[in-house]
């Protein structure tokens, strides 16, 4: 069974894992996007399952995203 995540719990794993900020203030589940500060200053918004699985912890500007195939 799959981990439930707390907002906090959420804040923690990004200032471990990232030089970005978590913005947002409440969760509601893998679907949601959250709004969080790049180190670079820029604002984006990512599911919490992005940031955590597949490495999307920058704005678009610092980590561009990849081309489509």
């Amino acid at each position: 069974m799959n981990k439930r995540w707390t907002i906090s719990e959420i804040r923690e794993f990004v200032e471990k894992n990232s030089d970005s900020k978590l913005l947002s203030t409440e969760y509601h589940g893998f679907s949601q996007k959250l709004q969080f500060q790049c180190a670079c200053g820029n604002t984006f918004e990512k599911t919490f399952t992005k940031f955590k699985n597949k490495n999307q912890r920058k704005c678009d500007v610092c980590q561009p995203p990849k081309e489509s195939r």
